[in-house]
């Protein structure tokens, strides 16, 4: 008998390990599907939305910490990617996301400022074209 509900609880925890280790996952906003050019626009999207929420928004909070965990997925997803780390736009995205990331680490209560903006506005349209030509 003991060892059945020895059993039994170790299949209670491994399915509550799994339901709970998978509902970050299932909050996301954006999710990544390992096409290198639907997420990377996806993310440009996403980051352009968060750095443009006003800066007396009461979710303002919420948006951040979402755009923190999308840099953390897609740095992780295609980090060790050789094929992708050779392209222009991989370069040009990991420099906005390092800065925004640095920003949002450092600074958590401020907003971003407009200079930062300007400049990330700018890399996010160098991506984009560099997705287009296909580098």
């Amino acid at each position: 008998m003991k060892r059945y509900l020895s059993r039994l609880l170790s299949l209670l925890l491994v399915i509550l390990v799994s339901f709970v280790g998978f509902a970050p996952a299932a909050n996301a906003t954006v999710s990544l599907t390992g096409d290198y050019n639907q997420d990377t626009t996806a993310l440009v999207k996403s980051l352009r939305e968060s750095i443009q929420v006003p800066d007396d928004s009461p979710d303002r909070s919420t948006v951040q910490a979402e755009a923190r965990q999308l840099i953390n997925d897609f740095s992780a997803r295609y980090r060790r990617d050789a094929s992708v780390a050779k392209l222009n736009s991989y370069t040009t995205v990991r420099t906005a996301l390092n800065s925004l990331a640095g920003h949002y680490s450092s600074y958590p209560n401020r907003p971003v400022p407009q200079k930062m903006r300007d400049r990330l506005e700018q890399e996010f349209k160098q991506i984009e074209l560099a997705l287009s030509r296909g580098s």
